[in-house]
Order: structure tokens, then sequence, then C-alpha cells
């Protein structure tokens, strides 16, 4: 009873669609303990997903913080003929410009979105193939729109199925650092940067206890959360920023997520890289990776007089020696543009977004949403808007 009602649409694969598409039909899951065992089930070196749709990653924000923001799930899995999954799709409904809209779960802390794909149908995929998803999502749900948003375009040398449909550039891009194989140090961080933070780390270095170190057990976790959750609050402030960690739900989930083991074994669903020494932390970021690319989440440093040795910029170096050292080809500090990712990531990855809508009430809102966020690139991409942008959102604070 309860699987009957978690899903919509059972049987949409009897439709015959166009083209002989792979897609025969998709079930829509309104429970996530009723999706969690075919999820999981794509989380596996034969599917392509970025780390931040990883079921336990995902499955603890929504508990966290999507349900206090009144998102419903909608986890939509499409099937073959022979209703083997070829894709997840991993959205969470919600009321926008009266409509209903799914949108990809994680909200601002997933810095990409994706669908879990079989990886044949990732490299194989046709306009056919999304119609015939799109088609059956229409069909078989309520949704008035799908809001598809921080898409990248490949995801380790695979495409992104779903960038076959209409989409335009997100907000921002992503500063990106390429790893080639077997790199040279000097080729990922210039020697003469190297130098400089060498030389402000033999400040740190007489320190008792100085190490960098990557969180291993859950004590260390919590004993770092803390001192996190204690020092942002100060950072921001310094900052006029608001306090985003306050937020109803966003610590839980920070706290959850970091102690949630990978199932492949291999740290955290949010790993914690820390710079520190007996007497205080002094540096930490946080972040998600996979053997393939490291993305950073949130980070912070210390209010005592070692800050003024840039620490931060220290253990951004640590973490990515240590990642091209295990044969990572990419990193990244997240989507935005600010100076300090420019150090490191020379490169920028392009980010697309969809606004697809699926009913008639939903193409005014997707319309709506998609003009909004060509508006916010344009402030972004222009210094003179941007500024006065900065200068109102002072105001208003």
């Amino acid at each position: 009873m309860v699987m009957a009602a978690a899903i919509e649409g059972q049987t949409a694969g009897t439709r015959t669609w166009p083209n002989a598409t792979r897609v025969a039909g998709v079930d829509i899951f309104h429970d996530l303990t009723a999706a969690e065992a075919t999820w999981r089930s794509l989380e596996t070196p034969q599917h392509s997903y970025t780390p931040y749709q990883r079921f336990d990653f995902l499955a603890n924000w929504q508990r966290q913080v999507g349900e206090r923001e009144g998102l419903r799930p909608f986890i939509v899995v499409a099937h073959d003929s022979e209703r083997r999954p070829l894709l997840l799709l991993p959205l969470a409904i919600e009321q926008r410009l009266g409509a209903n809209c799914a949108s990809f779960m994680g909200g601002k802390h997933a810095t990409f979105n994706m669908a879990l794909c079989e990886k044949d149908f990732a490299a194989n995929a046709t306009e056919a193939d999304i119609t015939a998803l799109i088609g059956s999502i229409a069909e078989r749900s309520r949704a008035d729109a799908l809001v598809l948003c921080q898409q990248p375009l490949r995801w380790q040398e695979l495409p992104n199925p779903l960038a076959l449909l209409p989409h335009q550039p997100s907000v921002n891009d992503c500063p990106l650092l390429v790893i080639e194989r077997g790199a040279a140090p000097a080729t990922l961080i210039s020697n003469s940067f190297r130098r400089r933070l060498k030389g402000k780390e033999r400040k740190l270095q007489p320190l008792p206890g100085y190490r960098y170190h990557v969180a291993a057990d859950s004590a260390d976790v919590c004993r770092l959360l803390d001192w996190f959750f204690r020092v942002k609050p100060q950072r921001m402030a310094e900052q006029k920023l608001p306090n985003v960690f306050a937020e109803p739900g966003i610590e839980q989930f920070i706290r959850t997520a970091c102690l949630a083991p990978r199932a492949d074994g291999k740290g955290y669903a949010i790993d914690i890289h820390a710079l520190e020494c007996d007497e205080e932390v002094i540096a930490i970021f946080a972040g998600v990776s996979d053997g393939h690319r490291f993305s950073m989440m949130f980070n912070t440093y210390t209010m005592s007089a070692n800050a003024k040795f840039s620490p931060g910029l220290i253990l951004m170096r640590d973490i990515i020696d240590r990642h091209a050292g295990q044969d990572y080809r990419a990193f990244d500090l997240g989507i935005g543009s600010d100076e300090y990712k420019r150090l490191f990531c020379k490169d920028d990855e392009a980010i697309v977004d969809s606004f697809i809508p699926l009913s008639l009430r939903g193409k005014p809102a997707a319309s709506a949403l998609s003009a909004i966020n060509r508006a916010k690139r344009a402030v972004k991409h222009n210094p003179a808007l941007f500024e006065i942008a900065q200068n109102l959102r002072s105001m208003f604070r």
C-alpha cells in the first residue's frame, strides 16, 4: 500500500513513443523510502552522476531543509521496455508563480545538478528519448513545469542527457581547475605562488601539532563542525553578510551529511579537510568528491592572529596536491566569481538551466523564471550593474 501510494504513473510504460526510444515510461515516487533501493542501485561505476546526487546527500537535505520549506519529493525514474532503470531525476515540487514546479533537490547546497544515468544511456541518449521522458512526466503527474538549474553539460567525459533540452546559461559559471594526468605541481599552482604560500606557512609550522588532515571519524567530524558553527557566524558578521547557516534545518543537514558514510567506504557524503594545531583549528574546507573531482561546499578560518598567514589558501593548496596525487582530474571551489577562486581555478565550466513547461499553467511560470535568471546573469556579468545591485543589497540589510 505504501509503494502504491508513493508511485504516480506506474503504467506509463504502456505508451508507445515514436522513433524507437529507449524510454518506455516513468515511475514517479513521492516518498524517499520508496525510491531508496532504486536510487542506491544507480550509485555504481556503471552510472553517471555527481556526488551532489547521492541518496545520502539529498535525502538528508530533503528531510532537514526541503520539508521545512514545504517541498515534496518528486523522484522520476525512467525505464526501458524491460523495466530496467535508465535515469533517475531527484526532484522536489514547490509552488512558484502559481504553478507546481519540479526542481532538483539540494537547493543552493548542491553546486551541480544532474540525473543519475546509466552510462550507455548518457552516452547515446537522443532527443526522442528526452521527448519521451518529458511526455511521460507531463502525462502522469500534476507538475506544471520543470525548473532544472545549474546543470553541467558533461560529467566525467559523458554528456548530460538533459542538455538535449532547450537551455540557457546559468546565472554563474563555475571556475574550474583541470588536472591533467601526471601533471607537475607547477602546472596546477605556479612556482611563484607556491613560494608565497610556503613563506606564509613557515610562520605556522612552529605551532605545536601543526598539521593538515581529513576528518577520519565521527569524533573528528563533530569537533570540527562545532568549531565551524562557532566561527563562521563571526566571519559573516565581520563581512556584513547574513548567516545563511542559521536558516532552519541547515546545520542539521550539514551535520548529518558529514557523518553519513559513503557506500564505497571512501569517506563521508561531505568530507572535511582541516589545517590545525594543538591549540586551535586554523582553517577548514568541506566538500564532496567521487574519485574524479573535488568540489568545495563551505569553509572558514580562524579569528586568531594566525589568520594573517592566509591559512585558507594554504589549505586549498594542500587539498589540490592531495587530490592530484590520487589521480583526480578536476577541482572546483563552487559556482561564483569570487576573486580567491581565480587564484587556483583558471578555466570556466559552462553551467546551464532549463525551464520546461508541462501544462498550460506552467508556460507563463517557466517563461518568467527563465527571464528572471537571464536578468540575474546579465547583472552578474556587467560590472556597473553588479556594483549597483551590491550597493542596493547592502542598503536593504
